[in-house]
């Protein structure tokens, strides 16, 4: 039976072909938002037109993103001191440095208000092109697919911690936020008719194991994962390599982490590995068999029940590569879903 986290699913591998030289995780996560496959398929006839997608990047990025990871003090000073706790907030910011580097940027969170206590909305991206005025609405989600038999439509991607769905977020976005141009009040802070708005998502899938399914409006080649719960993934490790020692390893993701295919140096012995629950990048990481990493997993759980990110990783070189992920989850998960949905607070 196959690593429960190694989905097989070659987007690592075709990162690493593209992006090796690229080591330190602000700048590694900055090539992944360019790069990485959109969420929605910009092509599909599902969304009228609706996404925006960013295109293959140019040689001039490339180099551009290689002086970065020489000298990073630019993109330092853009993400400022701060602690980032929300993932889409750093995603955020940094996107809007490359907006604003490649000379596109007209505005970033630009807030619209009825009055000084009623805020109406906020464009995420406001952007010059040739001589258009562009809105974008900007996410990177990441979210498990249920595994229902009849799990097809979108409000069965469900957010890690089951606080909301693709389904909810697709609402959201195309009924309230593309529409912020028309508001009245939206006016007295635009610098010019806004000419189209659409959607920019970024994200992964995590897939029950088995045969993946295709998502109508999902893009094919979307960057993916596979989640279980900490009980399968235990019977699963422990069908899949009884007697073997050279099991897979695996390292426990940082939030700040979770956008690029994970990179960093080995530790060196008696380095504490990363924990579950970790925000902030790491540069060094010991790797874990998978019964150290189920036992860190089972503390995590016992101090919060949230599913946690791991890296299937292969060494090479005194670097940990990342070769597969997937979100391991409290055994009672489906269950908690379901619990959310029959309550109303998930969608069917």
């Amino acid at each position: 039976m196959p690593d429960a986290l190694d989905s097989g699913y070659t987007f690592q591998a075709r990162f690493e072909r593209h992006w090796s030289h690229l080591t330190r995780p602000h700048v590694r996560a900055l090539a992944w938002l360019l790069e990485a496959p959109d969420l929605l398929d910009p092509v599909s006839p599902h969304w009228h037109g609706r996404v925006a997608t960013l295109g293959p990047v140019s040689d001039a990025t490339r180099a551009w993103l290689a002086a970065l990871e020489r000298d990073p003090a630019p993109l330092d000073a853009a993400l400022g001191g701060r602690v980032y706790s929300r993932l889409g907030l750093y995603a955020e910011k940094l996107m809007a440095f490359y907006f604003d580097q490649h000379g596109m940027l007209a505005a970033h969170g630009l807030q619209v208000r009825a009055n000084r206590n009623d805020t109406v909305g906020e464009f995420d991206f406001l952007l010059r092109e040739g001589g258009l005025l562009l809105h974008y609405e900007f996410a990177t989600k990441f979210y498990l697919l249920d595994n229902l038999a009849d799990a097809a439509g979108f409000n069965h991607l469900v957010g890690p911690n089951l606080a909301d769905t693709l389904g909810l977020k697709i609402r959201k976005t195309f009924a309230r936020q593309l529409e912020l141009a028309n508001h009245p009040a939206a006016q007295a802070v635009l610098p010019g008719p806004v000419d189209k708005a659409q959607a920019l998502v970024k994200g992964w899938l995590f897939h029950p194991p088995g045969e993946a399914r295709a998502l109508d409006g999902i893009s094919a080649d979307h960057c993916r994962g596979y989640w279980t719960t900490l009980g399968e993934f235990a019977a699963a490790h422990a069908d899949a390599t009884a007697g073997n020692a050279a099991g897979p390893r695996y390292v426990v993701m940082p939030r700040l982490q979770w956008l690029a295919p994970l990179k960093v140096r080995l530790a060196a012995p008696g380095d504490a590995p990363a924990l579950p629950g970790t925000i902030l990048p790491v540069e060094r990481a010991a790797a874990l068999d998978a019964e150290t990493l189920a036992l860190a997993v089972l503390a995590r759980f016992e101090l919060e029940a949230s599913p946690v990110m791991a890296a299937t990783v292969r060494e090479e070189g005194g670097w940990l590569i990342e070769t597969g992920r997937g979100f391991i989850t409290p055994d009672d998960w489906r269950e908690r879903a379901a619990a959310r949905r029959a309550k109303g607070a998930l969608p069917l």
